[in-house]
């Protein structure tokens, strides 16, 4: 297929022949990766992390696989070409990475790849010494501050309304990172900050989901940001982080106990969040909403645990039909745990917080999560979600509905 490709134009500028042709041969090189992967992800994903009791990211993985079998997925020279263009412009490359991360998780290294993920950041340890000593870290769009055992993260991404991109979830991984390394920490609290934006100012927001200007400009990476996001900080939230004396010391599992604060809207990634926390607080003015099949995609694990949450039914109401739940409806009352006015909500954080400090919180919420979330389920889940949301990224549908919002906004 390279060979093919290298001699083709850029992907927007071919014609229909020529398209058809690059398609043709992007099918017949994804059978034979399908045929390799399905005999093979186990011995290659030892092969590529080796000893290494480091965490590889998911694009570092990826990389690592294009060098053990070239070609198998797209090495780091051809992502990066790629990375220049517009998603709709794009030769779909990060197809065959969903493949290989599907597969990989499918095979028999698949919890392995799941628990590496949750190993702390590079980053994150680096600055442990620092949060220690000065309970403060600072970063161009997150911070956490520690206060009397209590970790709390605020989101600033105050250009695009705290949406989520690649280089917020980096942030967010390791701003969670640092709350479970410190001992200091009993509680972590996650909530965004107060906004600048002109229709918001000076009141606070809490995620307004994926940025769909970015994913337009082709800047969300499947790997780095969509797939991280899931098996990185919303697992480590929901799971804590993982450390192989796990496997025979069970005090050391469950990680810490979450808060989050909704103010203004949680929308799309902003209430998958909300299903990871162990407490969700919301002022009586927000409302969440999941309009991820308006937008032709997949809304993470939503899928996987709305259900949970609200019933079959409604979840189904949320996930297919969009519907949006206001904090004063009966129904929000399932998604949250307070709902109160706005002065108030500093109040319903101390009540969280006391409530959640309690040793005995950290066992019980280890076995909620175990058994009504098995981690082999989850990893099923992840591995037909890395086929099916990359799939619908790069569907023509989904392209052109990117396509006309950005016009819009241009006009």
């Amino acid at each position: 297929m390279t060979d093919l490709v290298s001699t083709l134009p850029d992907p927007a500028d071919r014609s229909p022949d020529q398209q058809a042709r690059a398609t043709s041969a992007q099918v017949r090189a994804r059978t034979a990766r399908r045929r390799l992967l399905r005999d093979q992800s186990e011995l290659l994903y030892r092969e590529a992390v080796g000893a290494s009791s480091r965490r590889l990211s998911l694009t570092d993985l990826s990389y690592l696989l294009a060098d053990i079998v070239p070609g198998l997925t797209p090495n780091r020279a051809e992502m990066e070409v790629e990375r220049g263009r517009r998603q709709s412009a794009k030769e779909g490359l990060e197809i065959d990475q969903g493949i290989a991360s599907s597969a990989l998780l499918r095979s028999g290294a698949g919890g392995d790849l799941l628990r590496s993920q949750r190993l702390p950041t590079d980053e994150a340890r680096s600055r442990l010494a620092e949060f220690q000593r000065t309970g403060a870290v600072e970063m161009p769009v997150v911070s956490v501050r520690r206060t009397d055992g209590v970790a709390e993260i605020t989101v600033a991404n105050q250009r695009y309304l705290n949406a989520e991109d690649e280089p917020l979830g980096q942030q967010l991984e390791i701003a969670v990172d640092l709350a479970l390394l410190d001992p200091g920490v009993r509680v972590g609290i996650l909530r965004g900050a107060v906004m600048e934006h002109p229709r918001y100012a000076g009141r606070r927001v809490f995620s307004s989901g994926i940025n769909l200007s970015l994913l337009c400009a082709g800047q969300i990476p499947f790997l780095g940001f969509v797939m991280q996001r899931e098996m990185g900080y919303l697992s480590k939230i929901q799971r804590g982080l993982w450390d192989p004396r796990q496997q025979a010391d069970p005090t050391a599992r469950g990680g810490k106990p979450w808060i989050a604060v909704v103010d203004g809207f949680a929308i799309g990634g902003g209430m998958q969040l909300m299903l990871t926390f162990d407490y969700v607080i919301s002022s009586d003015t927000a409302y969440f909403t999941l309009p991820a099949a308006r937008e032709g995609i997949v809304p993470g694990a939503a899928n996987l645990r709305l259900g949970r949450v609200l019933g079959p039914r409604l979840a189904r109401q949320v996930l297919l039909g969009g519907r949006r739940i206001g904090a004063r409806e009966p129904a929000a009352a399932l998604l949250c745990d307070a709902v109160v006015a706005e002065e108030e909500v500093d109040g319903a954080i101390d009540e969280a917080v006391h409530a959640m400090d309690n040793p005995a919180v950290l066992a019980n919420r280890h076995m909620i999560t175990a058994f009504e979330e098995p981690e082999d389920h989850l990893r099923g889940y992840l591995a037909e979600f890395a086929e099916v949301q990359v799939q619908r990224l790069y569907s023509q549908d989904v392209l052109h509905r990117l396509e006309q919002q950005w016009m819009q906004r241009q006009r």
